[in-house]
């Protein structure tokens, strides 16, 4: 019988910690791009201004995503996560491009895809995965956007679940090996997604795994829709997960307590992608690879995580001081929570 992507990284998570890459915008950043990077062989009479829209750019400078993915498996990440954050028809119709987010996310799956396939290659005993990305959107699902209209909603939970339904067929198509529902701010949006995966995993007959990853807005410890970590935990434990975890937002400092609270209810793997501290007053990330390194090290030397990476101002550098580190501790063993219940009465 030929093992599933699940069954082999569960295999492989009870032996170590997994590396998760780092911050694709910041590396998108350091290329000096223009208009017409955004729409070369693709967009070029398109009515919109595309600068900046860097999800384009698996479709119009693939050479550039690829570049970018191969630079963190050359220092021993183990995931490259897809160039698709904001590629959803909810996202996308910003820019009128609702109707390319199909090829968008087919291309990016595709750029990733090959950098793995490569890296695999290079390190047999080492195999890469790619994990297909689902953002937030920018709309919220849970909260009005007017505060003289409370009942007011800018997309509706069908909407989202079409939305993310679309995607997460073309990252499928593309050949991902997971799927990620990243920086959720509102747990509604989540829950639209994890049902649009459940259900494509049911009419497909997909044992493809399905990681979430939250956000934590700030110092109250709660999500932008005002969940703490523990009841972001319990909304969407229903899921089936492979694992529930955090990114952006904060440092690994200010992180840390959070991940701590998830580590103590969650009965799936716990992942973690801190930013490089928190951004300056010019909007950079001035933490080194090696005080970041440093502040993540509880994550692991405190037995939290099994897949640690990074994101908003992580380089190639800070990826491979986290590398170093997973290699150094065990991973996070999964919890029994039947047994612990019994084991109480």
């Amino acid at each position: 019988m030929t093992r599933s992507v699940a069954d082999e990284l569960r295999r492989t998570l009870q032996d170590r910690i997994m590396v998760l890459d780092g911050a694709m915008g910041t590396s998108i950043q350091g290329y000096p791009l223009e208009e017409a990077d955004f729409r070369k062989g693709h967009f070029e009479d398109h009515p919109s201004p595309l600068k900046g829209n860097n999800d384009l750019l698996s479709l119009t400078r693939p050479d550039i995503i690829e570049e970018i993915h191969d630079s963190f498996f050359e220092i021993g990440a183990d995931f490259a996560c897809t160039n698709a954050f904001s590629a959803t028809t909810v996202a996308q119709a910003d820019y009128h491009l609702e109707h390319a987010v199909y090829d968008i996310n087919f291309a990016a799956a595709q750029c990733a895809r090959r950098s793995a396939d490569k890296w695999s290659k290079k390190t047999p005993d080492q195999k890469r995965y790619v994990i297909g990305c689902l953002g937030p959107t920018n709309r919220t699902a849970s909260m009005s956007p007017d505060v003289n209209d409370p009942g007011k909603r800018l997309v509706s939970f069908d909407d989202l679940v079409q939305a993310y339904k679309e995607a997460s067929i073309a990252l499928i198509d593309g050949g991902v090996d997971l799927i990620m529902v990243e920086t959720v701010f509102d747990t509604l949006n989540a829950k639209a997604a994890v049902f649009a995966v459940l259900e494509l995993k049911q009419e497909r007959s997909l044992d493809i795994p399905l990681m979430v990853s939250g956000t934590i807005t700030d110092a109250s410890g709660r999500t932008l829709s005002g969940q703490t970590p523990e009841a972001f935990w319990v909304s969407l434990e229903h899921g089936e997960l492979f694992s529930i975890g955090l990114n952006c937002a904060l440092g690994a400092k200010d992180m840390l307590p959070h991940i701590k609270a998830l580590d103590k209810h969650a009965t799936c793997l716990i992942s973690a992608h801190p930013n490089a501290g928190l951004p300056n007053e010019f909007g950079e990330y001035d933490q080194s690879a090696e005080q970041m390194a440093e502040q993540v090290r509880p994550f692991l030397s405190e037995g939290h995580v099994n897949i640690i990476g990074g994101c908003c101002g992580t380089t190639p550098a800070h990826i491979a001081q986290l590398r170093k580190l997973a290699d150094e501790y065990s991973p996070r063993p999964l919890r029994d929570l039947a047994k612990e219940v019994a084991d109480d009465n």
